[in-house]
């Protein structure tokens, strides 16, 4: 056992002299890995009488515990020493001065988004969410609207890539956020009262369009609810949103295939001075698209047409953004132009709320 003890020594006063991990790796293959000196005297075990391995066995054993706990403690202990070190070569005097640093903004998209959903959680609706890449059935067929309808060709759509001969329904980059109204239903029944805010995707380019903007879709559920009911929603919405004493709306027939009556709404506004007031003058400014939520609709989403009904609105968020900010091209939004961002942008601690104010 002399020569264990020999052994012992060395490789432990190796392992204590290691200045790095390499160094602390390659001992430990030389010394307890598979062709290790350690593990070539457990292979001459075989070769040895019973007797003999009966006291060589566990002495071979202990060796190569005490071997691998000094490893582990020499490893422990050199990565505190380059912690030290490193510490010691990034400190920093708290004591001096702060650099000035410019404030992030908040891109206007982002606070009216926040400003919608504030007013309308101050009404009692709440969020929900859902997938960018629908099923054409979620994305149409769910919400009644039929196969020969412009927006189910491509030059409205945009279809997802799909391998020839897949028997998978197609799939889109949803062209409006009702599809989570149906999702919405279908995982909670009625009554509700929610919105979707999310992007939106369409093949369009130009001054007020862009290929993905941004909608905020609402919808409610209930027994007895009607248009009158989605009147004052609106109205509500428009007084805080535009932050105004007063608006009116007017409503006019319209159609869309997820709604029946349908209605586009407008508001009274003045372009005075090529600036926006909101509740006087004598024009009219189409804002929104509503109307009575179609028994089809209703069914696709799992909830009985003959016991609930609602009413459904659409609002978007890139064009209501522009109105009431005085943004006058669209586009601008994309362009990651950080002087367009600081002149439009909001400061970032700063959240809207309806009790607080919404805008700067």
């Amino acid at each position: 056992m002399d020569d264990l003890n020999e052994l012992k020594t060395r490789i432990l006063a190796e392992i204590a002299a290691a200045r790095d991990e390499a160094a602390l790796e390659a001992l430990r293959v030389a010394a307890v890995g598979k062709k290790g000196e350690v593990s070539l005297k457990m292979r001459e075990l075989g070769k040895m009488s019973p007797e003999e391995r009966k006291t060589a066995g566990p002495a071979l054993n202990a060796l190569k515990d005490e071997i691998n706990a000094a490893l582990a403690a020499r490893k422990t202990a050199l990565a505190d020493a380059a912690l030290e070190a490193r510490l010691a070569t990034e400190w920093l005097d708290v004591t001096l001065p702060g650099r000035p640093r410019r404030d992030g903004s908040v891109h206007p998209v982002s606070q009216v988004m926040e400003e919608v959903i504030s007013i309308f959680a101050d009404m009692g609706f709440a969020v929900a969410e859902g997938p960018q890449i629908e099923s054409d059935w979620y994305n149409f067929d769910a919400l009644n609207i039929p196969p020969e309808h412009p927006a189910r060709q491509e030059h409205d759509t945009f279809f997802m890539n799909r391998a020839e001969g897949d028997a998978r329904p197609p799939h889109v980059l949803r062209t409006h956020t009702s599809p989570v109204q149906i999702r919405h239903m279908q995982a909670h029944g009625a009554p509700c009262r929610v919105i979707a805010p999310g992007r939106v995707y369409r093949m369009d380019m130009d001054q007020t369009h862009t290929p993905m903007f941004h909608q905020v879709e609402g919808l409610a559920i209930g027994e007895d609810i009607s248009m009158a009911n989605l009147k004052w929603v609106l109205e509500e919405f428009c007084r805080a949103f535009f932050e105004v004493d007063e608006v009116e709306l007017r409503f006019r027939a319209s159609h869309f295939p997820f709604t029946e009556p349908s209605a586009e709404v407008d508001l009274r506004c003045s372009w005075e001075g090529g600036q926006l007031r909101v509740g006087e003058g004598d024009d009219w400014m189409e804002i929104l698209g509503s109307g009575m939520v179609h028994p089809r609709v209703l069914e696709a989403g799992g909830i009985d047409p003959e016991k609930w009904q609602g009413f459904a609105f659409g609002l978007g968020i890139d064009r209501l953004a522009m109105l009431k900010y005085g943004i006058p091209d669209l586009r601008a939004f994309f362009d990651s132009d950080l002087r367009w961002l600081r002149h439009y942008g909001f400061a970032s601690l700063e959240v809207p709320t309806v009790h607080a104010g919404l805008s700067r």
